[in-house]
């Protein structure tokens, strides 16, 4: 018997092993933003949350380290149930989603899946956007690796992509310092940087779960005519598109509507972060995720 969170917050204990819950994962607890959004758009759904802090941030590691410890967690959902696995971290997303669903899924299961936060975004942004030119703030590894010029580029040939990297702004959501006047240089010096390459920029997407969280102070140093968006709302409503046109993945997943969370760190700390993040305490557990064998 395991101790999970209904829809109603309240605790509670239910047998773990009958679940085949939605895994959602992140290096920390940034993906909780794109959970609690999930959460809104799905509630039926039974869910399992990891956030790998032990490890984190994913942002400045290589491409290889990234996709070791993602698979591994990967691994950690597939051991516990889940049929389907959404990688809630854009770090994740661009360094090791597309090893891990052309190499690894093959071998491992066939039948389960493992989606990003990239894709479904990149596939509707061009839509918000009159002027074609699309701003991305994010961290620094995921700017480094293009994916979203890469993407938009798929769905959107006429937009023009200008990203700019945030690396203090994790630090300072994290730290809960995102909301003092300290802040606002580092506010506005990326956001003044990534305006400085284009004066038509009319679309802005926070590419990282973290920075919903300093939504308003964003919003304060930004032009009023430009958009800003983030991803939870557009991943959600991905997702559940992609339930409905997948019948095969949806009908394995249970209908409970509990919420796990587990972090490879302390869970004391976890707890006293994540609720700014999900907007509801959280009681986690700690899980080794290292060396899964799958």
């Amino acid at each position: 018997m395991k101790e999970a969170i209904g829809p109603n917050g309240l605790f509670y204990f239910c047998n773990m092993s009958s679940l085949t819950p939605i895994g959602i994962f992140d290096s920390g607890y940034g993906g909780l933003t794109v959970m609690r959004e999930i959460v809104t758009r799905l509630p039926r759904y039974d869910y399992i949350y990891l956030g790998d802090n032990a490890r984190a941030p994913y942002g400045p590691r290589s491409f290889e380290t990234v996709y070791r410890y993602t698979l591994q967690c990967v691994k950690w959902f597939f051991a516990r149930g889940c049929p389907l696995v959404v990688l809630a971290c854009n770090t994740a997303s661009a360094k090791a989603l597309r090893t891990i669903q052309q190499n690894d899924l093959p071998r491992i299961d066939p039948q389960k899946r493992v989606l990003g936060v990239i894709r479904p975004t990149t596939e509707v942004i061009g839509n918000y956007s009159g002027s074609k030119h699309i701003g991305i703030l994010a961290t620094a590894g995921t700017v480094s690796s293009n994916s979203y010029v890469i993407e938009i580029e798929k769905f959107f040939p006429e937009v023009q992509v200008f990203q700019q990297a945030c690396p203090m702004w994790v630090p300072l959501i994290e730290n809960e310092e995102y909301d003092t006047h300290g802040a606002d240089f580092f506010v506005k010096k990326y956001i003044n940087e990534l305006l400085d390459q284009s004066p038509t920029i009319d679309t802005i997407l926070l590419a990282c779960t973290h920075y919903p969280i300093m939504h308003d102070k964003i919003r304060e140093f930004t032009p009023a005519d430009i958009r800003i968006l983030s991803q939870g709302e557009l991943v959600a409503d991905s997702l559940a598109d992609y339930l409905s046109r997948h019948p095969e993945i949806e009908k394995k997943l249970t209908l409970g509507g509990s919420h796990h969370f587990f972090t490879t760190d302390s869970t004391m700390d976890f707890d006293a972060h994540a609720a700014n993040f999900y907007g509801a305490s959280i009681r986690s557990r700690h899980v080794d995720v290292e060396d899964q064998k799958l």
